[in-house]
């Protein structure tokens, strides 16, 4: 089944996840028409390769402009025309940018699709996809609502006493011209009794709307610190969370939604308080309660908008370079990144000369700060509306590069902190003007990591993650220098959307056990275990020269460029004790056998099968790791379909049936066969067959019976030599 119709499969809560990320740079009519070309291309290679990604994106055009002649439907046939020209004009001068955001939509689905999948979400992920959530969002919906309905009828209550006020202002005018010889009459005086009569009226409506603004100013303000702020923290902690690969962050438009007709009342308030100051102007009279009260409202709303606005100023999109798309905050000297700060509250009045600056370590952590950095690039850009976020007023930075400072004297690391435990930041700066009213907008990324190599990668990866696991202080530089221990219980959620977004399958519970037994030990329970941040990445495991983080990391790199079907199929067991692999094993039929990673080896697969002999003894026969190396030269669907054993010179043949507990290896593996012979006449194919010799009865020391990587005889090395190149001889015997 393709990927995209086990998205339409979802559920609804699923599906609106999906619906997020498919917007206007890449519309889901383009996806849907396109379903099994777009699962056909390479598009995440394509991000490393301009030549590649140019390709892709002229023949993505003119898939769109087949469908488009294929298409009975009128409407739809519109759409996709208008599609098509809208990604040729956008993407025309970088088509490297639609190969990111393909792959992107492409792996965010593998891990919706694996979060389905899962029976049981973490901890963090249920507080953040929890029903109190839910109905606290439709609560603040109708407060919101509510206020900005009681505003607009303010406006009505302000005009009805203007009216009420000119009838006043008229009479007024009208007596006081009158001859005052008139003014002792009968009639005259009754005119003066009504006078005073809507002159009380007046002061009753002035009084009453005052009143009704006061009690709508608390409301916003109580509404504002008790719920508006505490989403934009929770939307601010699933941006952290979503960073790190957790579920993607979605409730932006919302919470656009909610400031904007904040700030619409807020603005409201603030031209109706205007305009009763004008009203004094015409008419005034002791105890008159306008001049009493508005100064102090006034105060009230500008402070109230004063909050609002500088609150608005956000990153929508945390620096990241388009190289690495999954491994946001982490940045490469004088390689291109991107980042992009939205405003909040859209307002029609502003004007969109909204300049904004970003400064690289503005306030830099106390003490002695190793390494320097300047922005090489551009660093200064006006805000415009984008259309494909609600018209809001937002910026992005698509080339910024980073650029180390040089000092005479000594060089390297010279404090207590390792290059990927030092923490930056970019900050953002901005002056907004409206309605008299000038404020100064600031705001800043969460902590960057900044290397100068690739291979620093994996460390400054688990930087980030134990930063964003751990705390939401969105400035907390020198959080290394003492940094907090994690529980199991948090630390093996991420660890499971690592694999979830990275792979597009998460890991199960008695995976995660296993990993918690590796890094922990044996314990009566892991869950609420401490893990230091030494124990995690820096300190190697006992007897090994790696650290725990080191090793899975490989592990998740060799899954992606090498097993990632069979691993989405689950047909990979990957993490389990060779003690556990035995007893899953001894009782099962001979031939049957299990996948798991290599604990000794970096980013290695192994396969263990059984054997059953005359006498009721299971043997066990493992062979040496595969690592990336091999898998290059071979798929590893391939390998268990081909491999083969020699033993006391007995036929080959291969030992692998049964996948655990017991499906059948080709109803397991048979759809990732490369199944594609070369059939150039008048030669006979060739195919590369792994096989293993496996030592004579009377010479094996059990229960290890594990082979060379793969051994052959003498025999099938002389007539692969006669097959192959040297170039291809030393790729499947390079160890």
């Amino acid at each position: 089944m393709s990927q995209w119709k086990q998205i339409q499969q979802l559920d609804i809560k699923f599906l609106e996840q999906v619906d997020y990320f498919y917007d206007d740079t890449f519309p889901m009519e383009a996806r849907q028409v396109l379903a099994n070309w777009i699962e056909g291309q390479d598009w995440e290679e394509a991000t490393n390769h301009e030549s590649m990604a140019t390709v892709l994106f002229n023949n993505l055009l003119i898939q769109l402009d087949r469908q488009c002649l294929q298409e009975p439907n009128f409407l739809l046939r519109h759409n996709l025309k208008r599609i098509t020209q809208q990604l040729q004009m956008k993407y025309k001068n970088n088509p490297v940018q639609v190969a990111v955001i393909i792959s992107s939509c492409l792996r965010e689905e593998r891990r919706i699709i694996a979060l389905a999948s899962v029976q049981e979400q973490g901890p963090l992920e249920k507080s953040m996809q929890n029903s109190e959530a839910f109905e606290r969002q439709k609560n603040l919906d109708k407060r919101v609502a509510v206020i900005r309905s009681s505003v607009q009828m303010m406006d009505q209550a302000v005009k009805y006493l203007e009216d009420m006020q000119a009838d006043f202002d008229f009479r007024y005018k009208t007596l006081q011209s009158r001859d005052p010889i008139e003014r002792s009459s009968k009639v005259m005086q009754q005119e003066v009794a009504l006078l005073q009569e809507i002159l009380n009226c007046l002061d009753f409506k002035r009084k009453e709307i005052l009143s009704k603004m006061g009690d709508v100013i608390k409301e916003i303000n109580d509404m504002m610190s008790t719920q508006l702020n505490l989403e934009l923290m929770d939307w601010k902690r699933r941006q952290q969370i979503a960073c790190i690969g957790g579920p993607v962050l979605t409730g932006m438009d919302q919470l656009q939604n909610w400031f904007t007709l904040t700030a619409q009342s807020l603005f409201q308030i603030k031209r109706q308080l205007d305009k009763l100051g004008e009203l004094i102007h015409k008419v005034t009279y002791e105890s008159d309660p306008i001049p009493l009260q508005i100064p102090q409202m006034e105060e009230q709303v500008k402070f109230l908008i004063y909050h609002l606005i500088k609150s608005s100023f956000v990153v929508e999109k945390q620096p990241c370079m388009p190289t690495n798309p999954q491994k946001p905050l982490i940045i490469k000297t004088q390689v291109q990144f991107t980042t992009k700060v939205r405003l909040l509250v859209k307002l029609p009045e502003v004007d969109y000369q909204l300049k904004v600056k970003t400064t690289f370590d503005k306030d830099p952590p106390p003490g002695k700060v190793n390494r320097q950095f300047f922005i090489l690039t551009q660093n200064t850009k006006v805000m415009d509306v984008e259309e494909s976020s609600n018209g809001c007023l937002c910026v992005e930075f698509r080339h910024l590069q980073l650029k180390e400072k040089k000092f005479s004297g000594t060089k390297g690391n010279e404090g207590p902190l390792t290059v990927t435990e030092e923490l930056h930041s970019l900050s953002f700066e901005a002056e907004f003007c409206l309605q008299g009213m000038t404020i100064d907008l600031a705001t800043c990324s969460l902590p960057l990591v900044v290397i100068s190599n690739v291979s620093q990668i994996p460390a400054g990866w688990a930087s980030v993650m134990w930063y964003n696991l751990l705390t939401d202080e969105p400035e907390n530089l020198s959080f290394f220098s003492n940094p907090t221990r994690a529980t199991w219980s948090q630390l093996s959620e991420v660890l499971s959307w690592q694999f979830s977004s990275f792979a597009g399958r998460g890991l199960n519970k008695e995976q995660l056990s296993m990993l918690g037994e590796k890094l922990l030990g044996q314990q009566p329970a892991h869950n609420d275990c401490q893990v230091s941040w030494s124990k995690f990445c820096k300190e190697n495991i006992p007897g090994k020269p790696f650290s725990f983080w080191i090793w899975l990391d490989s592990i998740l790199d060799l899954i992606k460029k090498h097993l990632l079907p069979v691993w989405i199929d689950g047909n990979i067991m990957g993490f389990v004790s060779k003690e556990t692999e035995r007893a899953l094993l001894r009782d099962r039929e001979s031939g049957t056998f299990l996948l798991r990673f290599s604990e000794s080896h970096l980013g290695g697969i192994t396969f263990t099968w059984v054997e059953q002999a005359d006498n009721g003894e299971a043997k066990f026969i493992s062979v040496e790791p595969y690592t990336k190396n091999r898998l290059s030269a071979l798929p590893f669907a391939d390998i268990i379909r081909d491999y083969k054993v020699i033993a006391d010179g007995i036929v080959p043949e291969n030992p692998l049936k049964l996948l655990y507990p017991d499906i059948p290896k080709d109803e397991a593996f048979g759809k990732h066969y490369n199944s594609q012979q070369s059939k150039v006449f008048p030669y006979f194919p060739m195919s590369l067959i792994p096989i293993s010799t496996l030592p004579t009865i009377t010479n094996m020391t059990p229960p290890s019976c594990s082979s060379p990587e793969p051994p052959m005889s003498p025999g099938m090395f002389d007539a692969l030599s006669q097959s192959l190149s040297p170039f291809e001889m030393a790729v499947i015997s390079s160890p």
